[in-house]
């Protein structure tokens, strides 16, 4: 259950990695002696030799399946550091201790020397002469003294010839060593590629939730224009129908057309910007309608939109807040809002007065929320600067278009 786990955890590229690995390796023994055939008509295919060598690799196969599945998600999914490299330390010392003890050379001890030489004549057989005949032997059993002109005497000492098997093998040969580091080279390398990919999806699920952010956002700014806003317009609707019927029914049209853009344009990536300027005149139009001449709205928009789009309601907030904060009843107020498109970027202006005691209505997005979307929409191409004075509220913003 645990591997299944750990299994379905891993993409699907990197489980074709390592196949494609695996199988090259066990593919390359193969390759070799089918070479050697074709070059060499005296070596025969022998399957032996292939299967020695696949017996040592399933070793190393065992050994990276068991990290692979087991203990590299340890560390890389669990960051379990100190159960991680205690397990693999005692691993790769299970391996070296195999490895020593599977060497052909300490199966068991080998002839550690050999005699050879010449034939050893008889100590009683007398010497040869130059014609090849045997010279008498002394009376006395003595051997006569050699002529100047007789043969050498064959050297009659053994010769030893000592093999580098002498004395007992070393504990750890130089194909142990390679063993080993061939075996950390290969973990290490399956703990890179294992977390190269985790951190590429750590990329992709933070850009998902990014987008999510995103999408949150615009979902909650397409709920922002506060909902007083849509009764206190009922109300002054209700009002116009006895003063002035036929103002209530365009206000009643005008109204219905901000609706229906919050509902069905504002989750989308863009709309025009015709639309949004349109959504933005029928907002200040509509808000007009609840405060007297004593506040002094003016709204500067182009005549003319360019073809060009940018996310839905993102002035409006700035625009709402405004209206919220800088409206007061009991002296005169102001609310500038000034739109201009410049060499491709968008330049907003909203300058208010402070009220003395500012609305507190709930419903509009924080600055800081504002402040997010922005750099989720454009990082660091963009610039918003807010100068909050004792009596004058200034917004201004810049975005590519």
């Amino acid at each position: 259950m645990m591997t299944r786990r750990f299994w379905m955890k891993q993409s699907r590229q990197e489980n074709l990695i390592y196949l494609a690995v695996w199988g090259l390796l066990f593919a390359a023994p193969l390759l070799s002696l089918y070479v050697r055939t074709v070059s060499d008509t005296n070596v025969a295919f022998d399957w032996t030799e292939v299967l020695l060598v696949w017996r040592k690799f399933a070793v190393f196969l065992l050994l990276f399946l068991l990290h692979n599945f087991l203990l590299a998600p340890l560390l890389v999914h669990g960051r379990k550091r100190a159960l991680y490299f205690t397990i693999v330390a005692a691993m790769i010392a299970a391996f070296t201790v195999y490895q020593c003890s599977s060497r052909p050379e300490r199966r068991g001890p080998g002839p550690r020397m050999e005699q050879r030489g010449h034939h050893r004549p008889h100590l009683d057989e007398p010497p040869m002469d130059k014609a090849g005949e045997r010279m008498p032997m002394a009376m006395d059993g003595e051997r006569p003294p050699l002529p100047e002109d007789a043969p050498p005497m064959p050297d009659q000492r053994p010769h030893r010839q000592f093999r580098p098997a002498d004395g007992p093998p070393p504990i750890v040969g130089e194909r142990d060593i390679l063993a080993v580091v061939v075996l950390i080279l290969m973990l290490a390398a399956n703990l890179g590629i294992k977390s190269f990919f985790r951190s590429r999806e750590d990329r992709k699920r933070l850009a998902e939730l990014e987008k999510k952010n995103l999408e949150q956002q615009l979902e909650y700014l397409r709920y922002q224009i506060n909902p007083h806003f849509f009764m206190n317009t009922l109300n002054n609707i209700h009002a116009l129908v006895d003063i002035d019927p036929a103002k209530a029914q365009e206000t009643i049209l005008e109204l219905s057309k901000m609706m229906r853009f919050v509902l069905y344009e504002g989750d989308k990536q863009g709309v025009p910007l015709s639309r949004e300027f349109e959504f933005i005149r029928t907002y200040v139009t509509l808000m007009q309608l609840r405060y007297t001449d004593k506040v002094k709205i003016t709204l500067d928009l182009p005549a003319e939109a360019p073809d060009k789009t940018i996310p839905p309601l993102m002035l409006i907030s700035f625009i709402e807040n405004a209206f919220k904060h800088g409206v007061s009843y009991q002296r005169e107020s102001f609310i500038e809002v000034k739109v201009s498109v410049e060499e491709g970027r968008l330049c907003f202006a909203c300058r208010n007065s402070k009220a003395d005691v500012p609305n507190e209505e709930k419903g509009g997005v924080g600055l800081a929320n504002v402040r997010k979307r922005l750099n989720l929409l454009y990082d660091n191409d963009y610039s918003l600067r807010i100068q909050d004075t004792p009596d004058v509220y200034n917004v201004e913003l810049n975005i590519p278009l």
